[in-house]
């Protein structure tokens, strides 16, 4: 489900309340509205309201027997879920439709996905293909981190854009040797090995919005007890 606007409805749970307590008006406004959806999301899977509070490495909680991903940005909201029987994890990810400042832009990339963007550069499309692939690694880390319960960086994990008029698809993959896995303490992490999948997604650009979506089909996914550790991640928590 998504929305342009605040959503009214049902109050927060107390336990949802507590958490943004002390939070600025318009935090409070978007935290509501994305669990509304959420909620929404869920009881079209049968599932009464549940609070959706963030554990202590930020990533919201979902009722047993579900999956579900939230993202939020200026002028958009939006939730999705389904059943552990259908999906191993969902990611989406919001963000505004502009190109990235060219010191993120380095951060979060690698060279051949550097070279990717010069090439759809030149397509001529109108759209922020940097922002793009910083999106579909988010929503990518979505999936991930739920499954795995490691942080991966951004030099984990390579993107591929299928581009399209306003729309088309990515995937994302796991790569070995990231350039800037030297600064970490567990320098050996290697993601490919934990049999992580390469994901296919969509992507959306429309109306100052870019917004990517992914979904690990059940059965896909490894056991966290499979993955490796890695140091701090770099990738944003999940809201």
């Amino acid at each position: 489900m998504e929305s342009r606007y605040e959503l009214t409805g049902p109050e927060l749970f107390e336990a949802e309340r507590r958490q943004v307590a002390d939070a600025l008006p318009a935090r409070r406004a978007e935290y509501a509205t994305v669990r509304r959806a959420a909620r929404a999301c869920l009881a079209e899977l049968g599932v009464p309201p549940a609070a959706l509070v963030r554990g202590v490495d930020g990533a919201p909680r979902w009722p047993a027997g579900t999956v579900g991903s939230l993202t939020h940005c200026q002028g958009y909201r939006a939730a999705a879920a389904a059943r552990t029987q259908d999906a191993d994890g969902l990611g989406i990810d919001a963000e505004p439709c502009a190109p990235l400042p060219a010191r993120v832009l380095a951060r979060v990339t690698s060279a051949a996905e550097r070279a990717h963007l010069d090439e759809l550069g030149a397509a001529g499309a109108n759209v922020p293909w940097c922002r793009l692939l910083f999106s579909a690694k988010e929503a990518y880390y979505k999936v991930w981190y739920p499954a795995m319960g490691c942080w991966l960086g951004f030099d984990d994990a390579e993107v591929l854009i299928e581009p399209g008029c306003g729309s088309g698809t990515f995937v994302v993959r796991p790569v070995s040797g990231g350039v800037r896995r030297a600064r970490r303490a567990d320098a050996a992490f290697d993601p490919v090995a934990t049999g992580f999948p390469v994901l296919r997604g969509r992507w959306a650009a429309d109306a100052g919005v870019v917004v990517t979506a992914l979904i690990a089909p059940a059965g896909s996914l490894p056991r966290p007890a499979q993955a490796g550790r890695t140091a701090t991640g770099t990738l944003r928590r999940a809201q």
